[in-house]
């Protein structure tokens, strides 16, 4: 497990692009046959990835985390987005196909990740957080999510926005997750942009094409900054920080949240003529 510490607005106002890069962006997620974890200071967030192929992943313990087991005080989500898998929950098997998402509760001790088939992993991204009481571990099928459909062809941004693990879906103690889809034509996300200085906040990029990339920006709203983004890569943003996108071409990513509290529409927008 990897660490990230904070930085400060002033911090990141004189990094270059090689520093951004080394403290804001997660490139090494999705290994095949590993388990791959970064550890945020931004509200105690672990970011992660499970690629199984021929054997099933074990969630082991880190001393780092000074507990018993990996969620003694902890609670965690999963979102598959690969081949046919399964989650093995102390005893209990949950099976994810892609965009199905798994809710793990505080004290599940023994949790496994497996494949259906290792030339088709599955692969599953994986948020956790701080956690404060047990909430049952819970799956919910991607056609199951509650879908909002938002923007337009007209400005680039017409997207699905489909909402798992927040206050009127799947129970949790802070952790809020879901994705988003944009549709042909469509490469702008979370655009006006906002900022929620409650909450931190991740993005993980999916089905983006090999040949294609997406332009992650951050900073504060009047000192923007980017970051090049590329398939199966992670990028943490502060609760200082605007967290928006814009690919050369339409993808997905899952957004993940932790901090004060669960409200999905807590946020301080930006208008778009005052970015800078």
């Amino acid at each position: 497990m990897k660490k990230r510490y904070h930085n400060s607005q002033k911090e990141v106002k004189g990094m270059d692009t090689a520093e951004l890069r080394e403290q804001f962006l997660i490139e090494d997620l999705m290994a095949s046959g590993e388990i791959n974890f970064t550890y945020s200071h931004y509200d105690r967030i672990i970011v992660g990835g499970a690629k199984p192929t021929n054997a099933a992943l074990q969630l082991e313990n880190f001393s780092m985390l000074k507990a018993e087991c990996f969620l003694e005080r902890r609670e965690l989500g999963a979102i598959n987005v690969g081949g046919a898998g399964s989650i093995n929950v102390d005893g209990k098997t949950y099976d994810l196909d892609k965009k199905d998402c798994l809710y793990i509760g505080r004290g599940s001790k023994e949790i496994s990740f497996t494949s259906k088939d290792s030339g088709e992993p599955a692969q599953f991204y994986i948020l956790s957080a701080p956690a404060h009481k047990e909430y049952p571990t819970t799956l919910m099928k991607g056609k199951d999510a509650r879908p909002v459909v938002m923007g337009s062809a007209g400005t680039s941004n017409h997207r699905t926005i489909n909402k798992y693990i927040y206050a009127d879906g799947i129970q949790s103690c802070q952790l809020v997750m879901g994705l988003t889809v944009l549709e042909t034509g469509s490469v702008w996300n979370t655009m006006p942009a906002h900022v929620h200085d409650r909450r931190m906040e991740a993005y993980f990029y999916f089905d983006v094409a090999a040949d294609q990339t997406v332009f992650h920006f951050m900073g504060e709203p009047q000192e923007t900054r980017h970051i090049t983004i590329h398939n199966h890569q992670a990028v943490i943003s502060p609760p200082w920080s605007i967290h928006a996108g814009c690919g050369t071409s339409n993808y997905s990513f899952i957004w993940g949240m932790g901090g004060e509290n669960q409200d999905y529409g807590d946020m301080d927008l930006v208008k778009i003529t005052d970015l800078k």
